[in-house]
């Protein structure tokens, strides 16, 4: 018989909240559903667990997370009220709580979606992230998974961007101590939507985020990749080195309007500087494709804003199966519904590099035993 939570039931932080369940459990901690009296609202409170407050390399990630969330203000990120160490030293962050599904279940469940309704989609994800870079910080392992659909009377499919305990911070966002994660040769991400740069161990910058951006767009249209692929390290090898498939050549008897099909080959170039310049330029390619169609162009943040859900109006997403990001060596995630992808984060396959320099050994060794 399992033991009971010792987290449920107990009051945190001098009764500013209350613990009652908890809604899901990932590679790096759980979260729980709280009650915060002196709000009169519900909050998801993510909770490192206890055994893993001794690696400076996963407390730093979980720090970096809370601290990059917080310095958002954007309608389209996860707001992050509070962060901090609990009196028995476990870490905590303390977010706003919502209803609905992430992208992946989403389109696993209502199959791939139409121009119209995945394209506004993306278009306020990317708004969110361009205000990320501009302070410094990539998400580095963006996913349908890591995108979160709330449902409000007001709006349908408001996304909310999560999961930046991988993000890549700038100096001014560092405290003095922390412990630096992205070194250069290390994989960080989830392969399926590693930019060829992050695939190559080399330093993640706007554009990477923006090629993720692009491979969400195009499975989310398709219900496909834009490789076909068997592991991760068949992935990781296709980013750098292959033409993805086109999108109107992806799915048999459907097509796309061309402006889509260019504006998704831009973001998917293999050097960086060939994509577009910013999340910004990216979100305003996909308006023109939307005015292009006839259909009308998406909101603005100030009218987002207002059609942002409630505060305390249901679940956080690990309650519909999101899970945290967590390394190879970590236990996987006990969440239904997202193995496909839960997440090579930490060092990635930190021999890649080998394993393809051996695989050159080994065709000069051949090669030369022909030609003789």
């Amino acid at each position: 018989m399992r033991s009971q939570d010792p987290f449920i039931g107990r009051d945190i932080l001098n009764g500013q909240f209350q613990i009652l369940q908890k809604i899901g459990t990932g590679g790096m901690g759980s979260v729980y559903k709280a009650l915060q009296p002196d709000m009169n609202r519900m909050v998801a409170v993510k909770i490192l667990h206890p055994k893993l407050n001794t690696r400076k390399d996963l407390v730093s990630r979980f720090r970096r997370e809370a601290r990059s969330m917080s310095q958002l203000s954007h309608p389209n990120t996860t707001k992050v009220f509070l962060y901090g160490e609990l009196d028995d030293g476990s870490l905590y962050i303390v977010m706003e709580y919502l209803d609905g599904k992430n992208l992946n279940q989403t389109v696993r469940n209502d199959g791939p979606f139409s121009i119209e309704r995945a394209l506004p989609i993306l278009i306020a994800v990317s708004g969110a992230l361009d205000e990320a870079h501009h302070v410094g910080i990539i998400h580095r392992d963006l996913k349908p998974e890591n995108i979160f659909l709330v449902q409000s009377a007001s709006q349908r499919d408001y996304p909310k961007v999560l999961d930046f305990g991988l993000a890549k911070v700038g100096e001014r966002q560092m405290r003095p101590g922390s412990v630096i994660l992205t070194q250069e040769g290390m994989v960080f991400g989830t392969p399926e939507f590693m930019s060829p740069e992050q695939a190559q161990g080399k330093t993640p910058v706007p554009g990477s985020d923006i090629y993720a951006l692009a491979v969400i767009l195009y499975e989310v249209l398709t219900g496909k990749l834009p490789f076909d692929a068997k592991s991760p390290m068949d992935f990781i090898h296709l980013h750098v080195t292959a033409k993805p498939i086109p999108l109107n050549q992806r799915v048999p008897g459907k097509t796309f309007p061309p402006m889509l099909e260019a504006v998704i080959s831009k973001a998917l170039q293999k050097r960086a500087e060939e994509r577009y310049s910013s999340a910004a330029e990216f979100a305003s390619a996909l308006q023109e494709v939307l005015q292009e169609q006839g259909l009308p162009p998406y909101a603005r943040s100030s009218s987002l804003r207002a059609a942002a859900p409630a505060q305390g109006q249901s679940l956080h997403p690990l309650a519909a199966g999101h899970s945290m990001p967590v390394p190879y060596y970590s236990a996987p995630p006990t969440i239904p519904h997202v193995a496909r992808r839960t997440g090579p984060s930490l060092g990635l396959l930190i021999g890649v590099a080998g394993a393809f320099l051996c695989i050159g050994a080994l065709l000069a060794f051949i090669a030369m035993k022909v030609l003789r």
